[in-house]
């Protein structure tokens, strides 16, 4: 390989190297203001981002609760048996 070829592979390297950091940047700023708006939502919802699981189980709890309740509505020889 003749220095020229040498020179040509380092310099596309390099491009390479320089496209792929600049493809990281942007996903980063991306990522970055995706963080902001999630941050602001829970914000508006008055959850705190460390009290977010609680807040999802909470939710998960409640979502039980009212499917049974609606189960129970339902006279049960309207209900199918599998």
């Amino acid at each position: 390989m003749t220095i020229e070829q040498q020179l040509a592979q380092m310099k596309k390297a390099i491009d390479k190297a320089r496209d792929m950091r600049y493809r990281a940047e942007a996903k980063l700023e991306e990522l970055e203001n995706q963080k902001s708006r999630l941050l602001a939502e829970l914000e508006e919802l008055g959850v705190k981002p460390e009290e977010l699981e609680q807040e999802i189980q909470r939710l998960e709890q409640e979502i039980d609760r009212s499917l049974a309740e609606t189960w129970e509505l339902i006279p049960k020889e309207l209900v199918e048996h599998e």
